[in-house]
């Protein structure tokens, strides 16, 4: 009974805050202190979501910027997921293995994307593919890095203990590295995906002739704040829900997790 009431005290909490921003919007605008062209009225953002979905932006509809921008993040995930949750966990397994990848994951970790993706834009042109490599770049580091903290965590009894009853190397990673490690590997995940996700956006900002980060910054030239609130608000409740999505399968997944 308690735990029910935790749970329906904090949605409440997170409905009322929302419900407090968007009170706050109304009375903002409404009162006229601020211009329509700084501060749209939730009324024409509404009316500006209205008119995208009936005639779309500059010759596509919303959901065809939206599926582009989320078919481009896909597809970077994806790669992203076959290749560095396997490379970190051998890392964080084998030293030598580590020796080789860390040093080039270090090297460009801490550069902001933008500021190699000129050099990808050069190399592949403004198509899909500089955009995916930008994406893939930006999303392997976390992963990677969050993989490599789960195995080095392990207690080295685990991997002795197993040792002691028979196993072998392959089962021990298979049955004890990568059950152990998959919190971290989860971890990696989301931070990856956010990462992602706003590195996409500002690279759709940079090159791009579609996409939901390309329409709010066509929005932006002709000063229509209106499309531009609306393209951030639909690019936040898009990066929610994708969370909620990896958040839904890791626990069922990692079913164990937070309990005794």
């Amino acid at each position: 009974m308690k735990k029910t009431t935790k749970i329906s005290s904090e949605k409440i909490l997170t409905i009322s805050t929302v419900a407090i921003i968007l009170l706050l919007w109304f009375i903002v605008t409404s009162t006229g202190a601020f211009s329509e062209t700084i501060i749209p009225s939730p009324k024409n953002v509404l009316k500006s979501l209205s008119d995208v979905l009936s005639t779309g932006y500059k010759g596509n509809t919303l959901l065809a910027h939206l599926g582009t921008s989320l078919k481009r993040l896909i597809i970077a995930y994806s790669l992203v997921i076959v290749t560095a949750v396997p490379l970190g966990l051998l890392s964080g397994y084998n030293s030598k293995v580590r020796a080789v990848i860390e040093p080039i994951v270090e090297f460009y970790r801490p550069l902001p994307p933008l500021a190699y993706y000129t050099i990808l834009v050069l190399w592949m042109g403004i198509d899909d593919s500089s955009k995916l490599a930008l994406l893939y770049l930006a999303g392997f580091a976390p992963v990677y890095i969050n993989c490599v903290s789960g195995v080095l965590r392990i207690k080295s009894d685990y991997i002795n203990g197993a040792y002691t009853l028979g196993a072998n190397k392959r089962q021990i990673f298979f049955y004890v590295i990568f059950p152990a490690a998959l919190t971290d590997i989860f971890t990696g995940l989301r931070t990856a995906l956010g990462v992602e996700y706003t590195t996409l956006v500002a690279a759709e900002m940079v090159a791009a002739t579609k996409g939901i980060g390309w329409l709010v910054l066509d929005a932006s030239k002709y000063l229509r704040s209106d499309t531009v609130f609306m393209g951030v608000i639909i690019m936040g409740l898009t990066g929610i829900l994708l969370d909620k999505i990896i958040r839904i399968i890791e626990d069922c997944v990692v079913h164990w997790k937070g309990k005794n």
